[in-house]
């Protein structure tokens, strides 16, 4: 079995996405903690496994594999037996119109914005920024309200099977969920409203988001 190292800050959504598709497939693997908060990723050590100082970083038998889509589409494919991913066509390329929306359209507004000034900058003693929140909310809406029109959720995004498009979505629900912006941009997603209680529940949820 091949010796796994996932490289990265253990509350990163795109950590907790790499760790979804391991929990999920039932693969051994160490978390090596690498603190963004205080620089950790920009020192030569770790810039020497990722030139860009990004997180997460996945080492396979001491082969370096960066970027969350190339690491979560090789896991599937050699830990999972593309378990993790639609056969049909349609369905892959919905998956890939998933993440991608997610990628380009809702993280920046709802992770860098919302949750940031929602949770984070309170915890450390500051003042919501409210102008900046507002701002976000409506690309945060038109992001999701165009993934509830792609989903099936039945209950998985893309049908009976969960999928990588459900584990780049889980870990932006977790910290969107607990902000108070969550309820206006659901309002129009009955789907998604559905589709979340239903992974909320799911241990690997419930173990990676611990």
């Amino acid at each position: 079995m091949a010796k796994l190292i996932l490289y990265g800050t253990p509350v990163s959504t795109y950590v907790r996405t790499v760790r979804l598709l391991l929990e999920s497939a039932g693969v051994d693997y160490t978390l090596k903690k690498i603190d963004i908060f205080n620089g950790e990723n920009q020192s030569a050590e770790y810039l020497s496994k990722n030139p860009f100082g990004k997180i997460p970083t996945l080492e396979v038998d001491g082969e370096l594999l960066y970027e969350t889509a190339a690491i979560t589409e090789y896991l599937n494919i050699v830990f999972a037996a593309h378990k993790f991913s639609p056969s049909e066509p349609m369905l892959q390329a919905r998956m890939r119109q998933i993440i991608a929306i997610i990628d380009s359209y809702l993280y920046a507004p709802a992770i860098r914005t919302i949750v940031i000034e929602r949770l984070i900058v309170p915890s450390q003693g500051g003042k919501t920024d409210s102008d900046l929140v507002k701002k976000a909310l409506t690309p945060a809406q038109r992001a999701v309200e165009a993934i509830e029109s792609l989903a099936v959720a039945s209950p998985y995004l893309l049908g009976s099977e969960v999928s990588i498009a459900d584990f780049y979505l889980i870990p932006i629900f977790i910290y969107l969920s607990q902000t108070l912006e969550f309820e206006a941009i659901t309002v129009q997603t009955p789907k998604l409203r559905s589709w979340w209680d239903e992974v909320n529940q799911l241990e690997s949820v419930k173990k990676v988001s611990a």
